[in-house]
């Protein structure tokens, strides 16, 4: 863990806690900086090459914390939930979070596939959802030892759809909490356009599903791009958001960059952790060049600047 221990270290003295180095739970008894996780979507185009190298490498770079999503090898990066949970225990990290679908995956209408870094279409192999696979996505989830569930995306773009989607996040939080597990949703921008009936869906995500079921995890930049302050959403949501997505836009707000070399300020973000109910967040860049260039600009930026 990047807690900037030499500092610590020097103005402390040499610090032993059961003869031992200091480790990631004493980081947390002494109260020091907040773990920083990282969104493996990240990593889409390289990790299913190297799943342990890749996590190698998010260790290496301060990372504690990690939250799986889609594997072009299915399943958890092609393992089960317990080999996944192993290899990342192994490594120093905390798997503490998934990604799921709410449905079926298909392209909004006009939409086209995203494009790898050489401008391929990205591949995305069937995989299970919501609608079809609950129990079983909240089964393996529960077997993996993960706190939060979270569901990716899933359709909100016509007043039918959202009514659907709500009626399943609702069954899944439910489910999810019989489990153990706490069940999220995590936003893009589209939640926040105005449907046919003048209803804005994210309005309806957080006051038609029951809170004690189903939290949010805050994309923070796909919340800006769509025009709102987070610290608005926390304030009027208290307690709701104990997850985070932490990424930049450009001025344009079109283009995803590293955290710390864009457009947002995220010091008065951070600074309403308390409110939001913030337990973990995660760095994410989608679909970057150089995944570890942007990681490491990330976590440099966030211990230089970020207290949390």
């Amino acid at each position: 863990m990047n807690f900037n221990r030499r500092k610590f270290l020097q103005s402390t003295g040499t610090l032993v806690l059961s003869g031992a180095v200091l480790s990631g739970k004493a980081a947390s008894f002494l109260n020091l900086k907040h773990p920083i996780g990282v969104q493996l979507f990240t990593f889409f185009n390289v990790m299913d090459a190297d799943v342990k190298g890749t996590l190698s490498k998010v260790a290496a770079a301060g990372y504690t914390e990690i939250e799986s999503a889609f594997s072009k090898k299915g399943g958890y990066y092609g393992l089960k939930p317990k080999e996944f949970k192993a290899l990342a225990n192994g490594l120093g990290l905390t798997w503490r979070s998934h990604h799921v679908l709410g449905a079926p995956f298909k392209l909004p209408a006009g939409a086209k596939m995203p494009t790898t870094p050489d401008g391929k279409p990205i591949v995305i192999p069937p995989m299970l959802n919501l609608q079809d696979n609950m129990q079983q996505l909240v089964d393996e989830a529960a077997e993996g030892g993960v706190k939060f569930l979270v569901c990716a995306n899933t359709p909100t773009g016509t007043p039918e759809e959202l009514k659907a989607s709500i009626a399943v996040l609702n069954k899944t939080g439910e489910a999810a909490t019989k489990a153990g597990l706490t069940f999220a949703y995590h936003n893009h921008d589209m939640e926040f356009k105005i449907l046919s009936d003048g209803t804005i869906p994210y309005d309806l995500l957080l006051s038609e599903t029951d809170a004690r079921h189903v939290k949010m995890e805050l994309d923070l930049a796909w919340a800006v791009k769509a025009g709102k302050n987070p610290v608005d959403l926390f304030k009027a949501n208290p307690g709701r958001f104990p997850l985070w997505h932490v990424k930049d836009l450009d001025a344009s707000r079109e283009n995803i960059l590293p955290v710390g070399s864009g457009t947002i300020d995220f010091k008065p973000i951070f600074a309403a952790a308390k409110t939001a109910g913030m337990q973990s967040f995660f760095v994410e860049h989608d679909m970057p060049k150089d995944p570890f260039a942007s990681i490491n600009s990330s976590i440099k930026y966030i211990n230089k600047n970020i207290n949390v």
